[in-house]
């Protein structure tokens, strides 16, 4: 797509709760890829950031990965083995390729992974949907099918699966969250960015402080089969549900990685108790997994 496209708007009691920018005009080295930014509470609190000065590539709440098949679809340095991160020219883009569904509740659209050349890497069917739980609580469910060429596997690769240690497993579904503040994370039973970062735990929260100064939290589920949580507080806020933690996933020629992501966004500071109260009903569901499926609809 050549950029023309104007951002989605998703909307709760009829009030704006996220905004999908579809083509963002950015220089290749910070991964263009559509992501929902400025993204609020229903009391209007922005809790995710986007081109922070710390990482000009996170870019608020978004699909992206450090190493497709050697493609650099994150942003910033490649983190090469032996050697460290270094500026390379394998940076490709998540493209936008058409709308299948487009409403004020849920919009739903397909995507490329291409290289730098352009060469399509997998394609993906992606949809996103808000909904009204309390008057301090919205859910933002986003559903992804990745699909791999009937011809080639995709593996999906990470700075540690490439060497980095210190857990720095990130790439997937990744949310900046808003900076001011100190955050904090916890799971059911650990609290801490050194306790969490690589857990399993059915779910995960986060609460800090927005730009204005109001308290919020959010609670995130959809761990799919080998994915583990990324999570860090100290440097930046930022979650992510890793695909490639300690290990590359591989998605085998002509089948499809679905993921089901889900995060509670609340005013206000959350408990562990609440936390789980929210997630409970989505339990049991499935988040994600690789098959022949050819992707929903």
């Amino acid at each position: 797509m050549s950029g023309a496209q104007e951002p989605a708007r998703l909307l709760v009691y009829g009030t704006e709760v996220a905004r999908y920018v579809l083509d963002p005009a950015l220089d290749a080295r910070h991964g263009p890829r559509p992501y929902l930014h400025p993204v609020r509470t229903l009391g209007g609190t922005v809790v995710t950031d986007a081109l922070p000065a710390d990482h000009v590539w996170h870019l608020g709440a978004s699909l992206a990965v450090q190493d497709v098949n050697g493609t650099n679809l994150w942003g910033g340095r490649t983190y090469v083995r032996d050697v460290g991160y270094t500026w390379r020219d394998d940076r490709g883009a998540i493209v936008h390729t058409g709308w299948s569904e487009r409403a004020d509740e849920q919009v739903a659209h397909e995507l490329e992974w291409r290289d730098r050349h352009g060469r399509v890497l997998l394609t993906e069917r992606r949809r996103l949907a808000a909904s009204a739980l309390a008057p301090d609580v919205w859910r933002l469910d986003l559903d992804s099918a990745l699909t791999a060429p009937p011809e080639e596997e995709v593996r999906l690769g990470s700075p540690a699966t490439n060497g980095r240690p210190g857990g720095a497993g990130y790439g997937g579904f990744f949310w900046r969250a808003a900076a001011d503040g100190g955050p904090e994370v916890f799971t059911a039973d650990a609290t801490g960015e050194e306790a969490v970062n690589g857990s399993a735990a059915p779910w995960l929260a986060l609460t800090g402080t927005g730009p204005g100064g109001g308290a919020y939290t959010l609670v995130f589920a959809g761990l799919g089969p080998g994915d583990r949580w990324f999570v860090r507080t100290a440097m930046y806020p930022g979650v992510c549900v890793a695909f490639a933690f300690d290990r590359p996933a591989v998605v085998p020629a002509g089948a499809t990685r679905h993921g089901s992501y889900r995060v509670w966004v609340v005013d206000g500071t959350v408990d562990r108790e609440r936390a789980a109260t929210l997630v409970a009903p989505t339990l049991g569901q499935p988040d994600g997994g690789v098959s022949g499926w050819a992707g929903r609809r």
